[in-house]
Parts: C-alpha cells; structure tokens; sequence
C-alpha cells in the first residue's frame, strides 16, 4: 500500500466532506501527534471568489489561540492544493449529542455554557466575532470539553470600526438588531447566539422556531418565548436578560460571568501560552502573482463569465432584448456587483430574504426565493444566481420567475436596500450617495 505524505505529515482516511474542502485524518511523523488536515483546491477557491475569505479565516483561528477553540497548527501548500493543519477533534458535534439525547442536565448545560463563554470572551478580547455561534459549529474533544469551530463567517473589524453591517449568520441564532439590516455591535450579537444555545442545551429544542419565516422574525424581534417547567429560576433569569431584544441593554460577556447562576463550579480556564503570531506562511500560501497566475491557466468552469457574456450583459449592450419583445423585460431582471466573498454574499441574501418572509432554496451558487407577498395575497418567485467576472468581483443576477412584475419591483427594491454592505458601487457613485447625505443634513 501507497501511504500519501504532505510534508511530515502521514496522510490517512477522508473524516469530512463539505462544498470547498475534503478534510482528512493525517499524523504528524515527527511527533506521533494526530490532526486534521483540510485540503482545499486552489482552482476552486479562486473560482468561487474565495481566496480573501480563507485568508482571513486562517489569519482569525492564527490569532485566537485558546482552549475552548479548535486549534490551527500550520498551513502548507502545493501547486494545486491548500492544507490547512487543525487539531484533531475525535468527540463530534455538540448538536449530535443534543439530538441523542435530547436536553441536557443543568449541571452539564452550565459547564458547556461557561467553556463557550470564556472562548467567545477570547475571541472578543483580540477583535473577533464569529457570528455563527451554533450547536453545529461547536465540537467536543476527547474529554468532552467543547472547542469553537468554523469561523468562515467572523468578522476582525479595522481599527477604529464599531459597528458590523453584513447580514449573516444562521436565522434561528442571529439577534434581532443583525436581522434588522443596521450596524450591530459583534461582541453583543455574539452573546444573543450565546443565550440561544443555553437554552438549547438546557431545553433540547430551539427557544424560536417557526415555520412561517415572518412569524419566527417577529418572535426573535420581540424575543418572545417561554421556559419549559423544569428549567430554574437562575437559568431563566440569565437566559431572560441575554435575550433581550434591545442590544444596549442585553448582558454582555463580562455580566455573564458574573451571574450567580454562571459562576456555580466555574473554573476560568487559562489562555494558551502567548506567542509570536506569524502570518509568513499564509502570505506565502496565498501569493498573488501565484494566484493570478493559477486562475489564467485553470478552467474556472460555469460560474464564470467570458467577455461575450459580459457584453450582452453590458448597459449599452443588452442583446436579451432582442429575443425578449415583452416591454417590461426590464423590470423583470437586475444586476448589481460584490466584492465579498461568494459564501458571505449567498448568506447575507439568505437571511435578508428569509427576514422579508421568503423561503430560500440554494443549490450550489443558485437560489430560489418564494412567499407571498408583501400584502400576503399573491405568491411571488425569484431566482438569484451568481458569477465570477474577476477574481475579485462577483455578479449576483436577480430575476423574476413568477408573480405580478409590480410585486417584484417592490420586493427589488426592499431586498437591494437591506444589501448595502455587500452592494459594491463605482467611487463616482459612492461620492455622490456621501454627497447627498451631507446635503440632507
């Protein structure tokens, strides 16, 4: 038998599979140590407008080093692939523990709670939010201690910038003033996400959970829910104030932890030894000559569109016309471009559409969005996809597939608005949007 080497590492069976990356159990040869090796493939991460989203995410799990958080031992790269080196977590998922055995203990519950705490609290404490705090992306080690995965969406703001504007996240655990399209404080949208897995933990089911998408918003907007019988009074009183719909009255981290309930049997645990990050490696991973130079050699497949593409789509140019003589086929199609990642611009829409009452279904770079309308009398469906023309820049492509075309028109409208973060404008636009504000002052 052939064993498959990627430096000192031993390379083993595939442990996980996701859309962009395969990962794989692999043993380092120098010290015995098992890990998880995450193998991406350069063509596709350039085809998807991704390479920006992975630096910042390896950057992130770089700098926030600590117990409680799946660690990242190193990256290394070969032509045409990527391996991001993680530790090694054998316990799984805490949400397929929660499905096996449905609520957990109070004691347990509180344990977990308080091992997340003081990871989310470090992560906060160098600049990061995850935004995607779930029972999914939280796993358990050997020792049933829990580690926070998956930072794909997380934020790591400039200097200087207090408040986050990109919709993203999972409906069920994202606060209501994220869900309400305006700037939010990461740290205290964090801390909602936090309060809903308590309650999980503690419940065994989610605090809102509709099936209508406009009933479960308005249930987070007004944070109405109810305590099942056996949970008591410390964990309701807790729960009560985390998921409090107002962010500036809402606990934060450092209030959680000193809750009476919160600090029973609390031992903080002690950050890992402080040590020089270095980003050399990541750098050098993600090149940019070597980058551009992969995506001129690489078949980038469907996704991308080719300068003919770009000139029927052009203003100036739209050859559509001629094959459609319907007069309003204007207003039944509508473009606008991103400079964010295509997993970031896919889970801003999602929620934004889900937040207007729509239902999403995405498939691949593709989603269908459907409901009735605003005035709950006419079903209205949409098609969204997206495409890469650059490297860098991303086209989303808005098209109606049913419903009256004035319905559409106003849903557009309202959809395009809740998207300005992810919107991208030329200079001369965006002067002109600081231009008018000023005047309006």
């Amino acid at each position: 038998m052939v064993v498959r080497r990627v430096g000192k590492y031993e390379v083993g069976r595939t442990i996980g599979e996701g859309n962009f990356a395969k990962v794989k159990f692999a043993q380092n040869t120098e010290t015995g140590e098992s890990v998880a090796m995450k193998v991406l493939d350069r063509a596709t991460i350039i085809k998807h407008n991704m390479v920006d989203q992975i630096k910042r995410e390896i950057s992130i799990m770089k700098l926030v080093r600590h117990p409680h958080v799946v660690r990242l031992h190193e990256v290394l790269a070969s032509r045409t692939k990527i391996y991001i080196i993680l530790e090694y977590i054998t316990g799984g998922e805490l949400f397929d523990k929660i499905i096996r055995h449905g609520k957990l203990s109070e004691a347990e519950s509180r344990r977990y709670f308080q091992q997340l705490i003081d990871g989310v609290g470090y992560c906060h404490s160098k600049g990061v939010y995850h935004r995607d705090l779930k029972p999914e992306n939280l796993l358990l080690d050997s020792q049933g201690n829990l580690k926070i995965s998956d930072f794909g969406l997380s934020a790591l703001p400039a200097q200087g910038v207090s408040l986050l504007r990109t919709t993203c996240g999972t409906p069920n655990y994202v606060a209501p003033e994220v869900l309400g399209h305006k700037g939010y404080n990461g740290a205290v949208a964090d801390a909602w996400s936090c309060g809903v897995i308590l309650y999980v933990l503690l419940a065994g089911y989610l605090p809102f959970d509709e099936i209508d998408l406009s009933a479960l918003y308005s249930k987070i907007d007004k944070a109405e829910f109810s305590f099942p019988s056996w949970f008591s009074d410390g964990s309701k009183s807790l729960i009560r104030r985390i998921l409090d719909p107002n962010p500036e009255t809402r606990m934060r981290m450092e209030d959680i932890r000193n809750d009476e309930w919160f600090k029973k049997n609390y031992v903080p645990v002690s950050p890992l030894e402080a040590e020089e990050v270095n980003l050399d490696d990541i750098y050098a991973v993600f090149d940019e000559s070597e980058v551009n130079e992969q995506s001129r050699n690489e078949e980038l497949g469907p996704l991308n569109l080719n300068a003919f593409d770009l000139i029927i789509l052009s203003e100036g140019l739209n050859l559509a016309a001629l094959f459609d003589r319907r007069q309003d086929f204007a207003k039944h199609i509508t473009r606008f471009l991103s400079r964010k990642s295509a997993k970031v611009v896919l889970s801003s829409m999602e929620v934004v559409a889900q937040s207007m009452g729509f239902k999403t279904h995405i498939r691949n770079y593709k989603m269908r969005v459907e409901g009735l309308t605003e005035n709950r009398t006419a079903h209205l469906s949409v098609v969204i996809e997206i495409f890469e023309i650059a490297p860098s820049f991303l086209m989303v492509d808005i098209q109606r597939a049913s419903g009256d075309v004035t319905d559409y028109l106003k849903f557009n409208k309202n959809f395009h608005s809740k998207l300005d973060e992810i919107i991208w404008k030329p200079a001369t636009e965006r002067n002109k949007t600081r231009f008018t504000r000023k005047s309006k002052r």
